[in-house]
């Protein structure tokens, strides 16, 4: 129990340095490297790595610094995690170029922004760090390990509109989608680069054809969308059963850990 609360301690601790911190001075940060690089996509990455050395030092007070990596999940396969990722997100793509136009806008930047920095970063924060921690380290169970996370990455997305209706939307859709990356992870093993790769791709996806200006999107990109999410579960248990294994996240370890 006392590790359990040394460890909770630290988590919040690190995530609010690192909230404060990010909120405060990300942009002058990004500014300050962009004026230095003259590449606003690899400015924001690198910016998104400085802001996130809190989290990082809280990790290594958790665990010891050989096992950094494997802590956050990423000592697992990268290739795993991209193939898995790739077949699930066919739906979005095979069925966004019937239905969408290609999106001319494009760019370099937008890719490192997001795709590359959003996709790795916030699932390397949120679920990685966040979620992982709490639910791998503490007696705390799937529900109250993955909320606050899930709540704040919703909130994050709300720039996107100013509508009450969409905003509502948007919510909704990252919050529950911060739950289904969770639990993706938890599933295969804490292998931190399912849902980055699962993250990306979607993203990517948003960003290749003209689907919606936001999160929400309309009622093509979602009846896609679920195809998405309805393939992640399935091949998830598919593989679990497969393998023999069973479920990471039970009646068991929803609330407490027993």
């Amino acid at each position: 129990m006392k590790y359990s609360i040394k460890v909770l301690l630290i988590v919040i601790i690190s995530f609010g340095i690192y909230f404060g911190l990010d909120d405060m001075y990300f942009k002058s940060i990004r500014k300050w490297i962009f004026e230095l690089t003259n590449q606003f996509g690899v400015s924001h990455i690198i910016t998104y790595t400085i802001s996130g050395i809190p989290l990082f030092v809280g990790t290594i007070l958790i665990a010891r610094k050989s096992d950094f990596f494997e802590s956050l999940g990423l000592n697992k396969s990268i290739f795993k995690g991209f193939l898995f990722a790739l077949i699930c997100t066919l739906p979005m793509y095979i069925g966004f170029s019937f239905v969408f136009d290609f999106n001319p806008k494009v760019s370099l930047n937008t890719f490192l922004i997001s795709v590359i920095s959003a996709g790795f970063f916030e699932e390397l924060f949120f679920r990685g760090f966040l979620f992982g921690l709490l639910f791998r380290k503490t007696k705390l169970g799937f529900i109250p390990s993955v909320f606050f996370g899930a709540l704040y990455f919703g909130i994050l997305h709300l720039y996107q509109s100013t509508e009450l209706a969409e905003l509502l939307g948007i919510f909704l859709i990252t919050f529950l989608g911060g739950i289904l990356f969770a639990w993706v992870y938890a599933e295969w093993k804490y292998n931190i680069w399912i849902p980055v790769f699962l993250h990306m791709l979607m993203n990517l996806s948003w960003e290749l054809f003209a689907v919606s200006d936001n999160a929400l999107g309309g009622i093509y990109s979602n009846i896609f969308r679920l195809i998405t999410v309805g393939l992640i579960i399935a091949l998830t248990v598919f593989y679990k059963k497969k393998s023999s294994l069973k479920l990471e996240i039970t009646k068991k370890n929803i609330l407490i850990k027993k």
